[in-house]
């Protein structure tokens, strides 16, 4: 619906000098209004000039010298080509993409460490039953378990690296007199290999999720900063999410908006 300066210099080199006599056949509407905005040509659209523009088209090798059917076929390819690219570069959605891409991620990444952390749960409580009641948060718990490794081998050295894993002297003095008596059976080496190799994984699962989200509150500061905001950064991501795009969250009437926020994924 603009008028572009080709276009322009197209017309004003091509068309009679008296425009209140001359009639522009336009195969679009908008193009139509601009061009009679800007030149002051009498347009028309549809009807008759569609008919004419479809024949125009499939006569066009003919109507203009030197170009061949071949060449003209392979000029519609290659106009398609470029258009088709230009609308994928210029995807206005692309930046919420991914922030529902990482929202998404970020679900499922919380699932995964709870059920890996589980698993390391189960897994060291054998060897040590009594470190579940004294550490409950997943990451300290995962990173205790790769610190300590073989209970029996705890001592007053190790007090120091417990008491930085777990932030209090009380909880570190308590790991250290729990091992000494506990009820956990013995475990061999090559399971304890094992033990610290998946603790290790989920570790850097839970580093890689601090990571993803100090990104995605970055995106969100970018792109949507008002929103952010409002009602923060995760909860702005779900929602844009939800609806598919920002656009469509920004288009959404006020009492959809409430509909969502009531909605069991929001507070996954």
């Amino acid at each position: 619906g603009i008028l572009h300066e080709d276009l322009r210099l197209l017309l004003e080199t091509s068309m009679p000098a008296k425009k209140k006599k001359a009639l522009l056949g336009v195969a679009d509407a908008k193009i139509g209004a601009a061009i009679l905005e800007e030149l002051g040509y009498q347009c028309q659209t549809g009807g008759v000039v569609a008919e004419i523009l479809r024949g125009v088209r499939l006569h066009f090798h003919a109507l203009v010298k030197g170009l061949t059917a071949q060449s003209a076929s392979k000029a519609q390819l290659g106009l398609g080509h470029s258009y088709s690219r230009a609308k994928v570069k210029f995807n206005v959605n692309r930046v919420d993409n991914m922030i529902i891409q990482s929202i998404s991620l970020l679900d499922q990444l919380d699932k995964d460490i709870n059920t890996f952390s589980m698993r390391v749960r189960e897994w060291y409580g054998y060897h040590f039953p009594e470190l579940i009641k004294i550490v409950s948060e997943n990451y300290t718990y995962c990173r205790l378990a790769k610190f300590i490794g073989n209970r029996k081998e705890l001592s007053e050295e190790s007090l120091e690296g417990l008491e930085e894993i777990v932030m209090d002297g009380a909880k570190a003095q308590a790991i250290l007199e729990a091992s000494r008596s506990s009820m956990g059976m013995d475990i061999s080496p090559l399971d304890l290999i094992n033990i610290e190799s998946f603790s290790s994984r989920v570790i850097s699962l839970s580093e890689y999720r601090k990571g993803l989200q100090e990104y995605l509150r970055s995106k969100m500061s970018q792109v949507a900063p008002s929103l952010s905001a409002l009602i923060g950064e995760v909860v702005g991501a779900r929602l844009i999410s939800h609806a598919g795009s920002l656009t469509n969250l920004a288009k959404y009437p006020a009492s959809t908006v409430q509909i969502l926020g009531a909605e069991k994924a929001l507070f996954r």
